[in-house]
């Protein structure tokens, strides 16, 4: 059986990304398989970036329209490659603050954003075993979690930003974020935005 690999992950502009997800009733074979495909393509990706880690990544990114997420268990270390599960993610509760952070997406090509999140998301969801759990994400994964939950929902980071001119960015060489012309290259992009 081939691995997923990068090229399996899905992009804009297509439109299978702004559908809402299936929710998953029962941990099946093929949901195992799913999230060993999610694991695969996310760690491609990785390996074919130098200045990027592959975090998450929600069903959705490889075609399949299912409410499933995973989460990199080590952020700061890239040789970790495991992964935890998020079946049916729900966030129960928006607490903190409101702050704006970079945020880029497997799925939207060569551009970042700054993007307003809460600081604290609670989380439930069912794992693997088919049992319901609880989360509570702060700063980096709470936005994490409201990035990949809103895959689920067919929402994407830009969406959040949309008109704002002064939020989109793209990485340079050296792998510093530098701004991107909103009028020329974002503001009628039909290849981001939907018609």
């Amino acid at each position: 059986m081939a691995h997923m690999t990068k090229d399996d992950i899905i992009t804009l502009p297509n439109a299978h990304l702004r559908q809402r997800s299936k929710k998953v009733s029962f941990v099946t074979p093929e949901i195992e398989k799913l999230i060993e495909d999610m694991q695969n393509a996310t760690i491609d990706w990785e390996n074919s970036r130098e200045h990027e880690v592959g975090v998450a990544l929600a069903a959705i990114q490889i075609d399949k329209p299912l409410r499933v997420v995973v989460v990199r268990n080590n952020f700061q270390d890239k040789a970790d490659h495991t992964f935890k599960v998020f079946i049916n993610p729900v966030i129960t509760k928006y607490e903190g603050e409101i702050q704006s952070d970079y945020e880029g997406c497997l799925s939207v090509r060569s551009i970042y954003g700054m993007v307003p999140r809460h600081t604290k998301v609670r989380v439930k969801a069912m794992g693997l075993d088919g049992r319901e759990f609880r989360v509570t994400a702060e700063d980096f994964l709470a936005r994490i979690f409201q990035h990949e939950i809103d895959h689920t929902n067919g929402i994407l980071y830009i969406d959040h930003i949309k008109h704002d001119e002064n939020a989109f960015f793209k990485l340079a060489d050296k792998g510093e974020l530098e701004a991107i012309d909103y009028e020329t290259v974002i503001k009628n992009n039909t290849d981001i935005w939907e018609e």
